[in-house]
């Protein structure tokens, strides 16, 4: 089965906590906090494999976790991190969140993408030691590591696209000018996955033709089996564009051509800036090359027509060698700028004290903490010792959420919730 559009969850790995310990020996004088912090959670990496060729495997396993670090020990020693977690991609994969920003492009083997980012690691005790307080009994929990909803989407990567209506001999003429085997029956859409084959001219070029499942009108809006399989043309660098020449299907060449070229037009502007050769095809059936030239009327002498035979193969290596020609005068046509990090700058902004937190109310009159920042925080506090809850509210309110609540009408008493937790506000 050819998977090409899947819906995954994935989660990078949480940090260890940090650990409350403290060391008094012998020979070793003060002593003093003694606990570890704890180690990083794995990433979720998307590594390139070549020799995948569908999503399948993602149809039976939607879910993706990293592992969480190490917890941190005694004496000082740090958790140990965790591994990455690679999940395996074909080539031509884009991951993309449910809204449709697009987060990676791979299409190498071997390129890899972080998705997902695991939490660090807690701090221990000894990283809270100052002079006014030696011996601290607050650490960190780790944080959380990241987790969203991911859509992969595989576009076929091929050099040429073969597109037309149904019944054309895409099919046919692929199978002739290469290995690929796939099906060609009497009968519409007997192409129900693009299919691709390598292609080897006489003077030993070779490029990669994938022949994709038949256009109609109205393709692009989703009729047929167009919408579903037209991103794969996406990163096709030269389109050739097969017509039935013999009009059995009792449609008109030319009509055929404007429709097709139409639909790619609404699909995509950028499908219009590739490259596209004429094939006309079943050359050898009567009537065909009357319409032949009443098709190269209507078309103009601008563009080339390729006159060909699919099934008796007449015409092949004219075409063949005009598309490898092509090819090597045409680029890569990119399909997404992906906003990648870099290391080496850094870029600071001013954010108001307010950032990272929104106040709403429930339907009881509680007040409702949420954001990202405040939620992360709170996962990260140890609700188990005076100290850790003491530093929490002070984090608080150096955020502006206790001035920020009285703004809103809270009172002495108020209940105010953040997550599944609830609280007493308290002037």
């Amino acid at each position: 089965m050819f998977v090409d559009h899947v819906k995954i969850y994935i989660k990078g790995g949480d940090g260890g906590d940090g650990m409350v310990a403290f060391r008094r020996e012998k020979y070793v004088p003060n002593g003093g906090p003694a606990g570890g912090d704890g180690g990083r959670g794995g990433n979720v990496i998307f590594e390139v494999e070549e020799g995948l060729r569908t999503l399948m495997d993602f149809r039976y396993k939607r879910h993706f976790k990293a592992n969480r670090g190490e917890h941190g020990m005694s004496k000082g020693m740090h958790g140990r991190g965790a591994e990455d977690l690679i999940v395996k991609v074909p080539p031509g994969t884009v991951v993309m969140t449910e809204d449709g920003t697009i987060l990676a492009d791979l299409v190498e083997h071997g390129q890899q993408a972080v998705v997902a980012k695991g939490g660090r690691g807690g701090r221990g005790n000894s990283r809270f030691a100052t002079p006014q307080n030696p011996a601290p009994e607050l650490s960190e929990k780790g944080e959380p590591g990241q987790e969203l909803d991911v859509v992969l989407e595989l576009k076929v990567l091929a050099d040429v696209g073969l597109v037309g209506f149904p019944s054309v001999g895409k099919s046919t003429l692929l199978s002739v000018v290469s290995a690929a085997k796939p099906k060609i029956a009497e009968y519409h859409f007997t192409t129900i996955v693009p299919n691709l084959g390598m292609v080897q001219t006489e003077d030993g070029r070779s490029f990669a033709m994938a022949d994709l499942p038949g256009l109609i009108e109205g393709a692009s809006e989703g009729v047929g089996l167009g919408h579903q399989f037209l991103r794969h043309i996406e990163r096709t660098r030269v389109i050739v564009h097969v017509v039935d020449m013999s009009a059995m299907e009792g449609r008109d060449p030319y009509d055929d051509y404007i429709t097709i070229n139409e639909e790619l037009k609404n699909y995509n502007l950028r499908l219009t800036e590739r490259p596209q050769l004429v094939v006309a095809n079943k050359m050898d059936m009567p009537g065909a090359e009357e319409n032949l030239e009443a098709f190269k009327e209507k078309i103009g002498a601008d563009i080339k027509i390729f006159p060909i035979s699919a099934i008796s193969r007449k015409g092949l290596s004219e075409l063949l060698f005009a598309i490898a020609d092509l090819l090597e005068v045409t680029g890569e046509f990119l399909l997404h700028e992906v906003q990648e990090e870099s290391d080496k700058s850094v870029m600071y902004k001013f954010e108001s004290e307010r950032d990272g937190f929104e106040i709403t109310r429930d339907d009881d009159g509680a007040y409702v903490l949420s954001g990202s920042s405040i939620e992360r925080l709170f996962k990260m506090t140890d609700f188990s010792r005076e100290d850790t809850i003491r530093r929490f509210a002070r984090q608080l309110r150096g955020m502006g959420v206790d001035e920020a609540l009285r703004e809103r009408g809270a009172k002495d008493g108020d209940t105010v919730r953040l997550l599944e937790f609830e609280f007493e506000f308290i002037e």
